[in-house]
């Protein structure tokens, strides 16, 4: 196996006390902060050594090449964005604490997704619908190393997959800026120019993840192993099991202690470092 590190804080000498621990037989540079250490030997002591010096870790095949793959799926608030959208909304409608507490606990797997979605939206009923333009105008913002995931993508003739358990009026907003090829979120019921306090349809969560996920995969007729998933909460880990490689990415523990590797410290552009 190759070992992968990387992160802001990584230096020379943690190469090297890294490599001594692993035996790794060489040290390849992906870029100034990002390194593989080829056929190394999994030590159980070097995750908690990754953790003491801030720097992410991941075990990866060898051979598994980033234009190998035909599908990388990725959550959108505290993923692809830096913000959880809900809360910005809670913020405009004084209730951000309120909202943004009940948003944790879902995240942590305490709470039933849907019940959770339900009692935030309805507490946002009344809230001018201007407050989501203003949010996406104002607040929010792609989280570092986005875009040089998506450009990878692209170069690689990546689909990917936008899924959310937010609202449609931001994932279709960036779904077009970004050029993105799937998507499935929730929708807003909107009268008068108000939100109501009530979402359209079912609701979007760990399931219809899931099974969106599954059907574009069968869509592009490929297989399990030609797909990544990143996630941040409880409701990304049914999709992330459907992948060939399952990304927490700055997430809760819950999903790190399930996900196959976890970047806690990198960016986003991390991704693009963990496969050839």
């Amino acid at each position: 196996m190759n070992l992968v590190l990387q992160g802001p804080s990584i230096e020379k000498r943690h190469l090297e006390e890294a490599t001594a621990i692993v035996k790794a037989e060489s040290v390849v540079r992906i870029s100034d902060k990002a390194f593989r250490l080829r056929n190394a030997l999994n030590d159980e002591g070097i995750a908690s050594w990754c953790e003491a010096h801030r720097i992410d870790h991941a075990w990866i095949a060898e051979g598994r090449r980033f234009s190998d793959l035909k599908l990388l799926a990725m959550d959108m608030d505290s993923t692809l964005i830096t913000i959880e959208c809900i809360d910005e909304l809670g913020d405009l409608a004084g209730k951000k604490a309120e909202i943004a507490a009940i948003t944790q606990q879902a995240m942590r797997g305490e709470l039933d997704f849907a019940g959770a979605l339900r009692q935030r939206v309805a507490a946002l009923a009344g809230l001018h619908e201007d407050s989501l333009t203003r949010v996406y105008d104002e607040r929010l913002k792609l989280t570092p190393g986005a875009e040089s995931l998506l450009k990878a993508c692209k170069d690689h003739c990546v689909e990917v997959l936008f899924v959310s358990g937010g609202f449609t009026f931001f994932t279709e907003r960036l779904m077009a800026r970004l050029g993105l090829d799937y998507t499935i979120s929730n929708r807003l019921q909107i009268e008068n120019g108000r939100l109501t306090g009530r979402v359209l349809g079912d609701i979007v969560g760990a399931d219809a993840k899931a099974e969106k996920f599954r059907s574009v995969l069968a869509e592009l007729g490929a297989r399990k192993e030609q797909s990544v998933a990143i996630g941040d909460g409880a409701n990304d880990l049914k999709m992330m099991a459907e992948s060939g490689l399952s990304v927490a990415f700055h997430a809760k523990p819950i999903v790190r202690a399930q996900a196959d590797c976890a970047i806690n410290w990198a960016g986003l552009d991390a991704v693009v470092n963990l496969l050839e």
